[in-house]
């Protein structure tokens, strides 16, 4: 069983080695392309036909790794797929043990870019995997430890440090201006809720002050009260005196 996603259908390469090759020529090309890939270890051709090549050539390690060189119709499928003879040889002697405990494919195919101006065409690289060649992606270079973003990293730290820090001054300068009851009392009841059940006597400490700020408060809704009903009798007061004055003697 292959180890990747393969199409379900044949790609068409009936003209690939001349007009009118036809199934020959199809399996001649693949016969090419896999005698080079087992030769060279990387090859550049066609995406589509490389990508074909490659299921062949996965096939061909598999069966080598899972029958050895004693079994017969392996022998028979590697002479017929190795257009070069000599590299039965490096198929069961080098590439079998290098891919023996390999658990992924062990073949890679790469998109090369598109040439312009041209045709159009997608090309592509297949190769080996372990092979002695310098990697088609090349590696990234490690930026991490440059001094510029060494510094750049120092700068966005204490960037942000001072942001929070501003931040919660002017938080707590908008609390304390504000002189909302109705602010302080919710924090006191999320302080009470956030209080350790541990302690009891600051729970009821916090309690206790929530209680006489809020008797405070009720205290001066009375004083208010009360003072608008003393105007309302000194109005009365002063309209009984107008009618005394103005009743005959």
């Amino acid at each position: 069983m292959l180890r990747f996603k393969v199409r379900l259908r044949h790609r068409k390469m009936g003209s690939v080695e001349g007009l009118g090759s036809g199934v020959e020529g199809r399996i001649k090309r693949l016969r090419k392309l896999v005698t080079g890939l087992i030769r060279y270890e990387r090859i550049e051709t066609a995406h589509s036909h490389g990508d074909e090549a490659r299921g062949y050539a996965e096939r061909l390690i598999q069966v080598a790794i899972k029958n050895g060189d004693k079994h017969r119709e392996t022998m028979e499928m590697a002479d017929f797929w190795l257009m070069e003879k000599d590299l039965i040889h490096k198929l069961f002697k080098v590439l079998v043990p290098r891919y023996q405990n390999y658990s992924t494919s062990y073949t890679q195919m790469w998109n090369l870019p598109i040439k312009y101006p041209g045709f159009g065409h997608q090309s592509g690289v297949l190769e080996l995997k372990g092979n002695p060649w310098p990697p088609v992606r090349p590696e990234q270079r490690e930026t991490k430890y440059l001094l510029s973003n060494i510094l750049l990293q120092e700068a966005r730290r204490e960037y942000n440090q001072n942001k929070i820090k501003l931040d919660t001054a002017s938080l707590d300068y908008t609390n304390k201006s504000s002189g909302d009851p109705f602010s302080d009392r919710m924090d006191m009841s999320r302080i009470t809720e956030t209080t350790d059940s541990s302690s009891p006597h600051v729970a009821d400490t916090l309690e206790d002050k929530r209680v006489t700020q809020m008797g405070d408060e009720d205290s001066g809704g009375g004083d208010r009260v009360n003072s608008m009903e003393k105007d309302v009798d000194k109005v009365s007061k002063q309209m009984d005196e107008l009618n005394v004055k103005d009743k005959p003697t």
